[in-house]
């Protein structure tokens, strides 16, 4: 059916985490899941019966307490308690899109039956998808290894009917929504609170929701880009494609003919020119923001495996009868690549504060500050000094996470990735670049005024008409803050590829 997803049945594809979260897509365990799963589960209970030697997270404590044995009549107790003790994140409340996409990326995970856990707990997350019942989760508190522990265990604290969940709009108890549903708290088995809890779905969620949103702000900021370039006077010949096909990297070929098909048709770019060259934050658009999108299709291809693998410890191989424990809960991958990604996109937005500060000198027979009456008006003087102090700020964001560890455990986990932490600033970074993009879309349309009766491209054009019916044109000095968040809302409702 076209309204239902099936877990397990095939990999996840960005196609199909984009159809489900934007369409409101159901989800439900595929039978070949189903099977994997419970393959695993009666494998691992039959094993404990006659197990004599520990195995770690399954008969022992946790971390550094792995040489504490635990009894078989205490292996429910120790899975509920670490889901308990675990349940540490704090700060800020993570966007619920994000809380979703943990559930879906996690179920998907242990359908892959390797893991331990009951068909019923997999199902359980199933439901609380299905029925938009969110836990509410932090976003502080996990070092990326052994995975994402604290903000999973509050993701996954209702299960043991523990926790605070959004439903319906209200932040209530689990226990009353269980029971609003006629649910039963799970008890968990040996393995399940470690198999909930280890693993990168916090950060694989905030990656993929990254990803996402970071495809949709490359094409705006080309557009913004084109508008720009037609209103400072700016060359066409540095975006032909013959010079892009002798250095053939993909995004600077893609960001070429993205700018070349925006501008086609415009009066203005086929003017003869009275200058020789544009600054580099002109002509170097396809070079910049191709360079973006390289990183960004390289972090989408990183995601991709990541999305599709078993991360959580200790592994259950039941078909070669062997349970291994080993790391791939570690987020190195993930942690190294967002860092990465937070560059690229802070990249977009300090050429972008560039193309607003040569709008703005006066030049090309453009108004200084792009008013008609500069002096008794300051015009566009002060969005440029945003635009300027944001790019500053993800310059911060843009120290490697990454490159940071601190031992936790006693010892034990004496290497970790710190890709939470670098998600979760790759995610300010993209906020900053939704407000530098905003600054240049403002200054650029109203440089574009300044240029009648002469027009730009259809594409352009059509831009500018819809803008202006919530932005005006800048006679007089205004509140400027009002205009910049009404562009920033204009632009995340933009769909650049239905231009």
């Amino acid at each position: 059916m076209k309204n239902i997803y099936y877990i397990g049945k095939d990999e996840l594809t960005f196609d199909d985490l984009e159809r489900i979260i934007n369409e409101n897509i159901k989800l439900e365990l595929s039978q070949e899941a189903k099977e994997r799963i419970q393959k695993c589960r009666d494998y691992l209970d039959r094993k404990m019966q006659n197990q004599q030697e520990p195995i770690y997270g399954i008969s022992t404590g946790f971390g550094s307490l792995c040489n504490r044995t635990i009894s078989n009549n205490d292996l429910h107790m120790l899975q509920e308690n670490l889901v308990k003790s675990h349940a540490c994140s704090v700060g800020e409340e993570v966007k619920p899109v994000i809380v979703k996409l943990m559930f879906l990326l996690k179920a998907h995970a242990l359908s892959l039956g390797y893991s331990g856990v009951q068909v019923a707990t997999v199902q359980r997350m199933l439901d609380l998808f299905n029925n938009d019942i969110l836990p509410v989760v932090y976003d502080k508190g996990s070092l990326g290894a052994s995975g994402d522990l604290a903000p999973l265990a509050n993701l996954f604290l209702p299960l043991i009917g523990v926790g605070d969940v959004y439903y319906k709009g209200q932040k209530r108890d689990i226990g009353s929504v269980l029971d609003e549903f006629g649910w039963e708290p799970l008890t968990l088995k040996s393995k399940e609170g470690l198999a909930l809890l280890n693993g990168t779905q916090f950060m694989s969620a905030h990656g993929v929701f990254a990803v996402m949103k970071a495809q949709r702000l490359s094409k705006r900021a080309d557009l913004i880009a084109a508008i720009s370039l037609d209103a400072y006077d700016g060359h066409l010949e540095p975006f032909d494609e013959k010079l892009h096909l002798i250095r053939p990297h993909l995004g600077q070929l893609e960001t070429s003919q993205n700018i070349t098909r925006f501008l086609e048709g415009s009066e203005l770019i086929s003017r003869e020119k009275k200058h020789i060259q544009d600054p580099y934050s002109f002509r170097c658009i396809p070079q910049v923001h191709g360079a973006t999108k390289d990183a960004i299709a390289y972090v989408k291809s990183v995601l991709f495996t990541e999305i599709n693998s078993v991360t959580d410890n200790p592994t259950i191989f039941p078909d070669d009868d062997q349970i291994i424990s080993g790391g791939n809960f570690h987020g190195q991958p993930l942690a190294i690549t967002f860092d990465f990604l937070a560059l690229a996109l802070a990249e977009l937005g300090n050429i972008s504060e560039r193309r607003v500060a040569q709008l703005i000198l006066g030049n090309r027979s453009l108004p200084e500050f792009l008013v008609a009456n500069p002096g008794l008006n300051s015009g566009f003087m002060i969005p440029q000094y945003v635009s300027a102090s944001i790019v500053s700020q993800n310059k911060m964001y843009c120290y490697a996470a990454s490159s940071d560890s601190i031992v936790s455990s006693n010892g034990q986990e004496d290497h970790v990735s710190m890709g939470a932490t670098s998600a979760i600033k790759l995610l300010k970074v993209m906020d900053n670049l939704d407000l530098i993009l905003s600054i240049e879309l403002m200054n650029a349309v109203q440089a574009m005024e300044f240029r009648r009766p002469l027009k730009s491209s259809p594409v352009i054009e059509k831009t500018i008409k819809e803008y202006r019916k919530e932005v005006p044109f800048v006679e007089e000095d205004i509140v400027m803050y009002k205009e910049i968040h009404k562009t920033v809302a204009f632009l995340n409702r933009l769909h650049v590829d239905a231009l």
